[in-house]
């Protein structure tokens, strides 16, 4: 994959195998402006941090990727967000498929009041990728093992899936992304409710899913960023101010403002 570090954008694209392109993206709600014209294009399995102050834009930015500003009243998007070719927001573009393609998982684990096997399987029955129940069967098995859980709920699996712990029941929110096929898997925070080794396993989930799908994470932890992903872009005050690789964004940051926050002189 070519990345080319500089983010400004003449219109073209910064990488040849770019999965999701952002360009001149605009966010306002009701009067006030969120986010403002950010173009960032997100490669074909890599993991991109998304990092920033609290209140930043990182994560309504995040929420364009698949559509889920739609969900409130007073949010206008403008601007172009491109998956594969497609513009996203063509008004011909029906959402429930695009939120299966991109999927996201949540700050908080929010596992269905369903048991461990029907969390999973929901997504599938609805989208009918499955024609019989030994089909569901393998997808339910299959997206567990891929969300490192399997080993550990196989003997449960019709058990409520809120009686997990919250490690587990983020695990399980992760399978039941995974279950719908998508290509694209967004992650709002996913491990701020979670203790330092539930965390570690999500962590390690991240890098291995990488190798199937492409990853955007917010989060709060500069840590966090640096152990997950190769891309870093720091947002501030709505605005994108750098994007390059995680490494010399902390190391060898090309913006002062990114600096300061990586200092820890703000934010």
């Amino acid at each position: 994959m070519s990345i080319i570090e500089n983010h400004k954008t003449d219109g073209k694209p910064f990488c040849d195998s770019a999965k999701l392109s952002a360009r001149d993206v605009c966010v306002h709600y009701g009067e006030k402006q969120a986010i403002f014209d950010v173009s960032l294009d997100i490669g074909k399995n890599e993991v991109i941090a998304l990092i920033g102050p609290s209140g930043c834009g990182k994560s309504t930015f995040l929420r364009c990727l698949n559509r889920m500003n739609d969900t409130i009243d007073i949010c206008k998007v403008t601007g172009e967000i491109v998956l594969d070719g497609g513009n996203i927001y063509d008004p011909k573009v029906d959402v429930v498929p695009l939120r299966a393609t991109v999927g996201m998982v949540f700050q908080k684990p929010n596992p269905f009041p369903k048991t461990i096997y029907d969390n999973v399987a929901y997504g599938p029955r609805i989208h009918g990728l499955a024609t019989s129940r030994v089909d569901l069967d393998e997808i339910v098995e299959k997206s567990l093992q891929r969300a490192g859980l399997w080993a550990e709920v196989k003997d449960r699996l019709h058990s409520p899936g809120t009686g997990l712990s919250g490690g587990q029941q983020q695990r399980l929110c992760i399978a039941r992304t995974i279950a719908v096929d998508p290509e694209v898997i967004l992650m709002d925070e996913p491990c701020s409710a979670l203790d330092p080794i539930a965390t570690a396993k999500i962590e390690e989930l991240i890098d291995e899913l990488r190798e199937k799908y492409t990853i955007a994470i917010v989060t709060h932890s500069m840590q966090q960023a640096a152990r997950v992903s190769q891309r870093t872009a720091y947002f501030h005050l709505g605005q994108l101010i750098e994007v390059n690789s995680t490494d010399k964004v902390f190391t060898t940051p090309e913006h002062q403002l990114t600096e300061a926050y990586i200092t820890g002189r703000f934010g």
